[in-house]
């Protein structure tokens, strides 16, 4: 069978052909036009699916079902995008519409940080597993939670936003306007201003310059603990714990097989995922009597979405 996948970003949608084993046949991405009418966008999603299949001589009866993953608030079981921030939807009924414009009737929707965990669990960096949580460290913290298997979303499809559990009482505010929230500590615009804040303190060392020389970035901060500078080891150092509380709480609720880190940071590989493990394995509760509990980076990276978004139609 072959299903579809859609990954709605705020700068591109992506689509994708995929197999029940999790392999991506073929791919297209348009631009997204996030200020247009909400109609006007599922039409482009609807002319990027014929696209993608003329191009690749695939007919539309061959398609079982389209998966969308979209940024935003997603009411799954009625088919509805209640609102995404960067992207012009308000309460839009996207199932029903793209049934409407390509003639195929079984479309789901989903949010897309649920859609890359699904996609990671059956066919990435947790397969095998029934339990599991992903965290995406982006310009947010992106949180997908799969129990038995199965998407745990919570009422209504409005829960697991796991990057605004509280860590810090008055903390710094976060993206949503609160105060204290992992995300404000542990996304990767958190590690610019953490990085940004060590710059100014320590003008001087490995890190400030190679800043200077190179530009803002998470790499930055990790090659410079790479050479030894102390002052980026410290930056990382904290960063990781930050991230490492937010994976022992969910960790302490859920207890997963594994835990997923995604977004750009997972590049760094090892580099992240040896003292994640450490600090989960000698904090989770009960460590020393329950079954260990793996911390990975994501492995299906950019794919994720349009695996994960497939997932929800299989």
């Amino acid at each position: 069978m072959k299903y579809i996948g859609i990954d709605i970003g705020g700068m591109t949608i992506k689509a994708g052909v995929v197999l029940e084993d999790g392999t991506i046949l073929c791919k297209k991405t348009v631009e997204t036009d996030a200020n247009q009418e909400d109609v006007k966008i599922v039409k482009d999603i609807a002319n990027l699916i014929d696209g993608l299949l003329k191009e690749n001589g695939i007919e539309k009866c061959e398609i079982a079902g389209v998966g969308i993953g979209s940024p935003g608030s997603v009411y799954d079981e009625k088919g509805i995008i209640r609102y995404s921030c960067n992207i012009n939807f308000k309460n839009t009924p996207i199932a029903k519409l793209l049934k409407d414009f390509t003639g195929i009737d079984n479309v789901k929707v989903s949010n897309d940080a649920n859609c890359a965990a699904l996609g990671e669990t059956l066919f990435g960096a947790g397969k095998g597993a029934k339990n599991t949580v992903m965290l995406t460290l982006g310009t947010g913290v992106g949180t997908g939670i799969v129990v038995d298997g199965k998407l745990l979303t919570g009422n209504r499809s409005a829960g697991a936003e796991g990057g605004h559990i509280t860590i810090n009482l008055g903390g710094p505010t976060c993206g949503c306007g609160k105060k204290g929230h992992l995300e404000a500590y542990a996304s990767a615009t958190a590690l610019m201003n953490q990085i940004e804040d060590a710059v100014k303190k320590h003008p001087d060392s490995l890190l400030a310059k190679q800043v200077a020389k190179e530009g803002l970035s998470g790499k930055v901060v990790f090659d410079c603990k790479e050479q030894g500078d102390k002052v980026a080891e410290n930056v990382v150092k904290r960063y990781l714990k930050y991230v490492g509380i937010g994976l022992v709480n969910y960790a302490n609720i859920f207890y997963p097989e594994v835990l997923i880190i995604g977004g750009g940071i997972s590049n760094q590989g090892d580099n992240i995922v040896k003292p994640l493990q450490r600090y989960v394995s000698r904090n989770v509760y009960g460590a020393e009597y329950n079954p260990k509990i793996k911390v990975a980076c994501a492995t299906l990276k950019n794919d994720a979405g349009i695996v994960g978004a497939a997932c929800l139609v299989m």
